[in-house]
């Protein structure tokens, strides 16, 4: 899925009902641009050492915290128990993550999103929100991780 790198704006901090700061913007600024889209807390903070900022990592995590708060990032746990962070773009889309070297990746498929909302239907449910992660091995030739785990 390609990110669009004009997806955020600053301004989304005043109309999310939060005061725009030096640590929030560098923070949103790491989070917009990222490749991979997924960040734990230490990546950013890592980023943000590399760029010598003076944030610490404990306004990493309270940044991130009132970011998801306000709608600006979602949170996923995936393989290894780690949050990782990506920015709400307003679109749904679900993720396969490689139980071996942990790369994540995002698709959308319009059949598996009927077929939930079907299956709520039949169940007596209403769907509000859902999130479907699948987790396989990747088939690369390249993953470092495979040949030491299987």
């Amino acid at each position: 899925m390609p990110k669009d790198e004009t997806a955020v704006e600053p301004s989304q901090l005043r109309r999310a009902g939060l005061k725009i700061t030096m640590p929030r913007l560098k923070i949103l600024e790491i989070l917009a641009g990222s490749q991979p889209r997924h960040l734990s807390a230490e990546d950013v903070y890592r980023r943000l050492i590399d760029s010598n900022e003076d944030i610490g990592l404990a306004t990493v995590y309270r940044v991130l915290t009132q970011f998801e708060a306000a709608g600006l990032v979602t949170r996923h746990h995936f393989e290894g128990g780690t949050a990782v962070f990506e920015v709400n773009e307003g679109l749904h889309h679900d993720h396969i993550v490689c139980t071996d070297c942990g790369r994540v990746e995002e698709f959308s498929d319009d059949g598996i999103e009927q077929r939930q909302h079907s299956i709520a239907a039949e169940l007596g449910f209403e769907l509000k929100d859902h999130a479907l992660t699948l987790h396989g091995h990747c088939v690369r030739e390249n993953c470092p991780h495979r040949s030491a785990k299987r």
